[in-house]
């Protein structure tokens, strides 16, 4: 196996000089590099980056624990996890905590004791353990997708966030369906407990507040943000005296349930129920008609995780921030509009939300 005296050889430079140029910690002339890099990749020289942690305490490895894996949302998550972490030399450590508080702070604890630089978690519903361990053992951490109230002030912990805006996207689904005359909106909720449900919430009765709806408490059912939950509340709804004229599902794993509930009855969308869903998939086009939806930058919040980590990691004491994402409206045939050729049917980068005007600028907070 190829050593790093075998590489500075090759190139003709000093042991020292191959060092800065692979670990980046000097610079160093583009012709020396290119050398040093070229006599890497003649002798197959491999990092050893067990006896670089020896000497610098850091792997270069990152932990991520994030639940649902499979669904294809934090899928795309992980994929943008994944691509800026390799981007910076960060290696990636994966644990599903299968939304328990109690596994959870296991599979963080696992992930702490491999050493990894960091951590990024999208927190479960009850976070309270999680948050408590991490700021014990002062782990470099960030949360992910799902928002958590940590305290404020000097002493307080330092955990970045970033997430997707959820209340406003909604809002703009409930504005659009009440716009094409419904009157009578449900909506499927998510799991109780999570900030990405709230703010659901939160955005669905504001819609139905500015469109001049009053709020019925039997049209909100949680379906605890899964297929067989969606299912069962949509069924729900649908045994209602009077159901619902439309429906806003609140993430994509629910939106499958909803629509096995209404084939199951015979019914069809839009013309039995007109459908809004959050979340945009790979597959929401296939369906016919093709769904109207509320696409979130998955893969961006992912890198954007990423780079808050290692700013982190850089200044381990600079305030905390917040990072929220816009999400964009993405108008198909299942809300009951007329599908148009063109932009109206693609992205269009926007949402609107309650006073009708578009934004789309992620925005961040900063703690002190």
């Amino acid at each position: 196996m190829a050593t790093m005296a075998d590489v500075a050889r090759s190139a003709g430079v000093s042991v020292a000089t191959v060092s800065h140029v692979l670990n980046d910690t000097r610079p160093v002339l583009p012709h020396t590099r290119r050398a040093v890099l070229d006599a890497v990749e003649e002798l197959g020289y491999t990092t050893n980056t067990l006896a670089r942690s020896l000497v610098t305490s850091r792997t270069r490895s990152i932990g991520l624990a994030v639940s649902a894996i499979s669904n294809p949302y934090f899928t795309e998550i992980l994929q943008g996890v994944e691509a800026s972490a390799l981007e910076h030399g960060y290696g990636l450590l994966i644990a599903d905590p299968h939304e328990d508080p109690a596994h959870e702070r296991e599979v963080v604890r696992l992930l702490h004791e491999r050493r990894v630089d960091g951590m990024i978690v999208a927190p479960s519903a009850e976070p309270r353990e999680l948050v408590s361990y991490l700021t014990r053992h002062r782990v470099p951490a960030v949360f992910l997708d799902r928002i958590v109230d940590v305290p404020e002030g000097e002493d307080a912990p330092r955990f970045d966030q970033v997430g997707a805006e959820g209340a406003e996207p909604t809002t703009g689904l409930v504005g659009h369906l009440a716009g094409l005359g419904h009157r009578r909106i449900g909506l499927v909720a998510g799991r109780p407990g999570l900030s990405t449900t709230r703010e659901r919430i939160t955005g669905y009765r504001h819609g139905l507040a500015a469109a001049g709806l009053p709020f019925d408490e039997r049209l909100l059912v949680h379906g605890d943000s899964e297929a067989a939950g969606g299912e069962r509340a949509t069924a729900d709804l649908l045994s209602l005296a009077v159901p619902p004229t439309a429906l806003v599902t609140a993430n994509n794993a629910m939106t499958i349930g909803a629509l096995r509930a209404l084939r199951s009855r015979g019914l069809s969308v839009p013309g039995d129920l007109a459908l809004c869903c959050f979340d945009d998939f790979a597959w929401a086009d296939l369906f016919s008609p093709r769904l109207t939806a509320v696409a979130q930058p998955s893969r961006d919040i992912g890198a954007q995780a990423v780079r808050l980590l290692l700013d982190r990691l850089a200044e381990p004491d600079r305030p905390a921030r917040t990072l929220r994402l816009p999400c964009t409206f993405v108008h198909r045939g299942s809300c009951g509009c007329v599908e148009q050729p063109g932009p109206l049917s693609e992205k269009s980068g926007h949402v609107a939300g309650p006073s009708g005007k578009a934004h789309a600028k992620a925005h961040e907070r900063t703690l002190p």
